[in-house]
């Protein structure tokens, strides 16, 4: 069956979501960000052979790094979204995969996107993309979170990578007026598109990471899918005992449900 052609936004504008196959996390630590924003750098601001400047890819309106996620606010340039996006997406996912010896796709099939057709809807989701670390319960506020771009609109703070066309927003809206929005929740009816989410489970998936690292010493959640079977299927029960969701098991270690559900009988 032929693929699904993606609606053409009229602005050019358009929300874009990445996300780690099997929902496991494409961030370990410090570093893993860092990447991804380098190269989201190159995208924004690229040059040619000889070092000097070329058109842009993309412009990077807004952006949210979430351990297992990504979320884009962009408007696309003559080369199109996709190819900008499939460059971004392979490029990272070739770094990932040397660095953790990792075999296999990186992010979960193609990415998704929806075209933003008025400045209203760009708002909404200049407040969703900065929120969400806050929906994923890993802070409280939104400035309290590095990797988004939050850090870049408020003059107050210091950000990583400098990447996103901030001056052309606060041609149509203020810094104050800017803050208050994002600072301000989403109603439960607004829709925004996403996947599928997991807002029944009990524990936040940073939690369970939290508890790996103390358990068992492993930063890097990746590094339990090469460990001996014995050792894996002990952490895979332990955590079964702490956190009782196969589900989401699966979504932080990367191991198959079929292994978890195996274990859990």
């Amino acid at each position: 069956m032929a693929r699904k052609l993606r609606s053409a936004s009229d602005s050019g504008v358009y929300h874009v979501i990445l996300r780690g196959v099997n929902k496991q996390d494409i961030f370990e630590n410090e570093k893993d960000f860092l990447k991804f924003l380098s190269l989201m750098e190159r995208v924004a601001f690229p040059v040619d052979e000889t070092g000097q400047r070329i058109p842009p890819l993309l412009i990077i309106y807004a952006y949210c790094l979430m351990p297992n996620h990504v979320h884009l606010l962009v408007r696309e340039q003559k080369c199109g979204v996709s190819a900008a996006i499939k460059w971004l997406s392979g490029t990272y996912a070739g770094y990932f995969n040397i660095k953790y010896e990792h075999v296999g796709h990186v992010f979960q099939g193609r990415f998704r996107s929806e075209v933003v057709n008025d400045w209203e809807y760009f708002l909404t989701l200049m407040q969703y993309i900065h929120q969400n670390p806050i929906a994923g319960g890993l802070v409280k506020k939104v400035g309290d979170y590095r990797w988004s771009s939050w850090r870049e609109y408020d003059p107050n703070m210091v950000c990583d990578v400098p990447i996103c066309a901030t001056k052309s927003v606060y041609t149509k809206i203020s810094f104050d007026a800017l803050e208050e929005l994002v600072n301000t929740s989403l109603p439960k009816t607004q829709r925004i598109m996403d996947f599928d989410s997991d807002t029944g489970r009990r524990l936040t998936d940073e939690r369970v990471r939290e508890y790996i690292k103390a358990e068992f010493g492993i930063t890097e959640v990746s590094k339990i899918q090469h460990l001996t079977k014995a050792e894996r299927n002990e952490v895979i029960k332990r955590l079964l005992e702490f956190c009782m969701n196969e589900r989401q098991i699966s979504r932080v270690t990367g191991i198959s449900r079929g292994v978890i559900h195996r274990l859990n009988k």
